[in-house]
C-alpha cells in the first residue's frame, strides 16, 4: 500500500512551541483517504512526546503518531531523531482516568507514562493494600533501583521524565508523581481522577528524585 504524505498547516499561537492542525487541512486529508498517522516535528529538542503530545494521541481517532526532531545547522535543516508512539485501545487515560488501587493508582501512571512517552516497560508489583502502614513495608525505596532508576537527590535539577517519591501522610515514600516540565507533575492520588498539576504545592512532600537509567 502507498502512503502520501500531506502537509497541513500548524496554527497554534505559538507554532514553535506548540502544534494545532488546521481543520481544514485536516479535513481535506481525510477527503483524500484514511489518516494513517500524524507526524509532527520537534525543533531544536527531542523527539520524545511531551504530555500534551500524549494526551492529544489519546483523545485522537488516529493511533499511530510519529515525531522527528529537527535541527539547523549552517541553516539546513536535518532530522536528528525519530519517534514512533500509539496508545492501545485497553490503554487507560492518563488525564482524567478513575483511581483503582494496584492498576490505576500511582504507579500504574508511571508505568503507562513510561511505556507511552518512553517505549520502556517498567515491571509492575504486587502491592498489598496501604502497605505503607504496616511499619515494615517501603516497596518504592526497596525496588526502585531493580525497575531501572538512580537516585539523583531531592536538591536536583528536575528533568522531564524524572519520578518523585513523595511521604504523604506517611513514614515512608507512598506515593509517585512524574516531573514533566514547566513546574508541573502527572500524579493519581487515591481516589481521585489522574491529573496534571503545578509541584510547588507537593515540593516539601519530595523525598526521592529518581531518573530512569536511560535517561542518564
Amino acid at each position: 500500500m502507498n502512503h502520501v504524505y500531506f502537509a497541513c498547516r500548524n496554527v497554534a499561537a505559538d507554532p514553535t512551541r506548540d502544534f494545532v492542525v488546521d481543520a481544514a487541512d485536516y479535513a481535506a486529508a481525510e477527503d483524500r483517504g484514511t489518516i494513517e498517522a500524524i507526524v509532527h516535528s520537534h525543533p531544536d529538542r527531542s523527539a520524545r512526546p511531551t504530555m500534551a503530545d500524549l494526551a492529544a494521541c489519546q483523545a485522537s481517532d488516529v493511533r499511530r503518531w510519529i515525531i522527528v526532531s529537527v535541527v539547523a545547522e549552517h541553516g539546513v535543516p536535518s532530522v536528528q531523531e525519530w519517534r514512533e508512539f500509539e496508545t492501545a485501545d485497553d490503554c487507560a487515560p492518563l488525564i482524567g482516568c478513575e483511581f483503582a488501587y494496584g492498576s490505576n493508582d500511582c504507579y500504574g501512571i508511571v508505568r503507562r507514562y513510561y511505556k507511552a512517552a518512553l517505549q520502556i516497560e517498567l515491571p509492575d508489583y504486587l502491592r498489598p493494600d496501604r502497605w505503607w502502614k504496616d511499619g515494615l513495608s517501603n516497596l518504592y525505596v526497596d525496588h526502585y533501583r531493580e525497575a531501572g532508576f538512580c537516585d539523583m537527590s531531592a536538591s536536583q535539577p528536575r528533568q522531564v521524565g524524572d519520578v518523585l517519591l513523595m511521604r504523604i501522610a506517611s513514614k515512608v515514600p507512598n506515593h509517585a508523581a512524574i516531573y514533566i516540565g514547566n513546574d508541573e507533575i502527572l500524579h493519581h492520588l487515591w481516589g481521585q481522577l489522574s491529573r496534571r498539576e503545578a509541584l510547588p504545592r507537593y515540593r516539601n512532600h519530595i523525598t526521592h528524585v529518581l531518573r530512569h537509567r536511560t535517561l542518564l
